[in-house]
């Protein structure tokens, strides 16, 4: 027969066992609760942004040296004046949070779908651009130096009426969920003598700071 410390001993380590266990049990389960908390957090901070409808409201744009344009019908802007080269796209932010606008990357033609240029080459926005939730706003951008080899390219795809990429980098108002959009800007056939205004659509959404969607 065992003695009674033996037992005791026994029953002090089920205890311990049975301790251990509820113990992890409740670790894995409120961390799942905090994953689930935070993702959710993030899914009412995230933005998404794609063109803007038609028949979504007109946005002025006002660039520092005061040239103005108007987007209308969902339609994006290329101009070249003699000071620089004007673009600009309106946007409707489909996602439940407040977009903001880090920098962008230009290239003529049609990008790659597989992945968007290196972060690090994306030129920075000038001004603080918004788009709020469910809302419309635009982005923006101007070329003013003529060496500019970038300014080069998009006069050969306007004289050539070729398609232009424009990646957009975003993310929430803390700074998070960084997101790359791209658009594909077409011209437009028959444009009534408004041959600066040029089609647009999103093309691709890439995630930076999380696992991509697909």
């Amino acid at each position: 027969m065992a003695d009674t410390s033996t037992i005791a001993s026994l029953a002090t380590a089920g205890g311990t066992l049975v301790l251990a266990i509820a113990t992890f049990s409740s670790t894995r389960s409120a961390n799942r609760a905090a994953r689930v908390s935070e993702h959710a957090l993030q899914a009412r901070l995230r933005p998404v942004l794609f063109s803007a409808r038609y028949d979504d409201a007109a946005q002025k744009v006002n660039w520092i040296d005061e040239h103005r344009v108007v987007l209308r019908n969902g339609l994006a802007a290329i101009q070249e004046e003699a000071a620089a080269m004007y673009l600009a796209i309106p946007l409707r932010n489909v996602g439940s949070g407040l977009a903001v606008l880090h920098g962008w990357n230009i290239s003529a033609g049609r990008a790659s779908a597989e992945a968007p240029a290196d972060i690090d080459s994306f030129r920075r926005q000038q001004v603080d651009l918004f788009v709020p939730a469910g809302d419309v706003g635009f982005w923006q951008a101007a070329l003013r130096d003529r060496e500019d080899p970038l300014r080069e390219q998009l006069r050969a795809a306007i004289d050539e009426a070729s398609p232009v990429t424009v990646e957009i980098l975003y993310g929430d108002h803390e700074g998070g969920q960084r997101t790359v959009t791209s658009f594909n800007l077409t011209p437009r056939e028959g444009a009534d003598g408004e041959h600066w205004l040029w089609a647009s659509r999103p093309v691709r959404h890439w995630n930076i700071d999380r696992e991509q969607p697909r």
